[in-house]
């Protein structure tokens, strides 16, 4: 059974960073491809970013791409989300997950294990 837990949420005023971290346990990072997603109240989940763990590939949403950088973590075997120059619609509960298939993908059907979430709130 592979647990994800992820770390670092918190409040920040616009125009701040928070560093997110995502650690599996099971399996190896180097069996998975890794997602964020993030989902705001009355909102869908939504694709955030994600990367391969065995070739560093990344993707990431139009919103958040240029100021969110995912990356891979060898020393600590977690996967980081670096959220620089926040914006209050950036509030939301931020999932990380795995893929078992390492796809890369950017639908939450893509992915097999979750965690149970990060708060993340901007204010204005």
């Amino acid at each position: 059974q592979v647990q994800v837990v992820e770390s670092g949420g918190g409040l920040v005023q616009a125009g701040g960073s928070l560093r997110l971290s995502c650690a599996a346990s099971g399996r190896t990072f180097s069996s998975y491809a890794m997602g964020w997603f993030r989902q705001a109240p009355g909102k869908e989940r939504e694709f955030v970013a994600a990367i391969r763990w065995s070739d560093g590939n990344t993707y990431y949403a139009a919103s958040v791409k240029g100021r969110f950088t995912i990356s891979r973590e060898h020393a600590k075997n977690t996967v980081a989300l670096q959220m620089n120059s926040l914006k209050p619609e950036d509030t939301a509960v931020y999932y990380c997950a795995a893929d078992s298939r390492r796809r890369v993908g950017v639908r939450s059907v893509d992915y097999d294990y979750w965690g149970q979430g990060t708060q993340v709130t901007v204010s204005s």
